[in-house]
């Protein structure tokens, strides 16, 4: 795991008052405190030099355009991932996935201010090689992640590991980092734990599902041929509202005499995960959605939680 310690992290991101700052640096540190108080398109540059009392032309001299301030803001960032990525490539399977969501969260909680300008702003880093790079930082990301030869459901779920340690930065600014670094791999490691491959739909008539294994129940029968009473038999509270690939509702009935099962079983949610979000996570959801950024899917992931309760937050009055 890498923790960034170089003097563009001191600087930028934690913002720290440095007597040897040269002018470079206060125009950038004045830059992206007028960018996270008034956005990068309504701040100009003779903003920034009054705020500093130096001339449109004496920030024209370190910056030729506007948008050199914002790709120099963000390089920091992308220069600790790719290290991160670089060191995560010569390791094995399973360390590499970890070192990159544990490096991620590291390097993306030390640029918190700088994410978040590029959260709101990232249709402007388009134009350039910024962008490129983000998206190939975030393509290496994946692929590690998922592993050598992963199939789409890895590929899928590598990515939405990545924005479950991506994220929840934005959203939860007030949350400290260490208590926020704990709840994203949490939900990381909930997210890539081992479970069975979810089918559309119960088992076929005459038919029993094979027992399986998850991490947090041991083995057990998801569909018997006879009546069965555990918890997943009644109302599950996540499938309350909306639909749910993870928590279907259904009821298992007795046997025919020809030994075929005439209702579909109910499955069990998924072990683990939270029935419900709070406060904070309420509003972060509802934001994310009316953003129109993250679907159900990617907030839910984020969250870590299942779909239906993501729904049942988001359409409660």
């Amino acid at each position: 795991m890498i923790v960034p310690t170089g003097q563009d992290v001191a600087r930028l991101a934690g913002m720290t008052a440095d007597p040897a700052d040269d002018t470079r640096t206060r125009i950038l540190r004045a830059a992206l405190d007028l960018f996270a108080e008034h956005g990068y398109q309504r701040t100009s540059l003779r903003q920034i030099g009054e705020r500093l009392r130096l001339t449109k032309t004496a920030i024209l001299y370190h910056f030729p355009a506007k948008e050199h301030l914002l790709a120099a803001l963000v390089e920091p960032l992308l220069a600790d991932l790719e290290t991160l990525l670089d060191a995560a490539q010569t390791q094995p399977t399973e360390q590499a996935r970890w070192t990159v969501l544990e490096g991620w969260v590291d390097v993306i909680l030390a640029h918190r201010r700088p994410l978040g300008m590029l959260y709101h702003d990232i249709a402007l880093v388009g134009r350039g090689d910024t962008y490129h790079r983000l998206m190939e930082v975030a393509m290496r990301a994946n692929d590690l992640i998922a592993g050598p030869n992963a199939g789409r459901r890895e590929r899928v779920l590598a990515v939405q590991a990545v924005g479950a340690c991506s994220d929840p930065v934005v959203f939860f600014t007030d949350v400290p980092d260490e208590v926020l670094r704990a709840d994203m791999l949490d939900g990381a490691r909930r997210l890539l734990a081992p479970h069975p491959a979810d089918t559309a739909a119960g088992p076929p008539a005459g038919s029993a599902a094979g027992s399986r294994t998850d991490a947090a129940a041991g083995p057990h029968t998801d569909a018997e041929a006879g009546p069965r009473t555990d918890a997943a038999a009644g109302p599950d509270a996540d499938a309350a509202a909306g639909p749910d690939a993870d928590a279907t509702l259904g009821s298992a009935t007795p046997a025919t005499p020809a030994g075929a099962a005439s209702g579909a079983a109910s499955r069990r949610r998924r072990p683990g995960r939270p029935a419900a979000l709070g406060r904070e996570q309420v509003e972060a959801a509802r934001r994310m959605h009316a953003a129109g950024t993250h679907s159900v899917d990617a907030i839910a992931a984020a969250l870590g939680v299942s779909r239906a309760t993501v729904y049942r937050h988001l359409t409660a009055p």
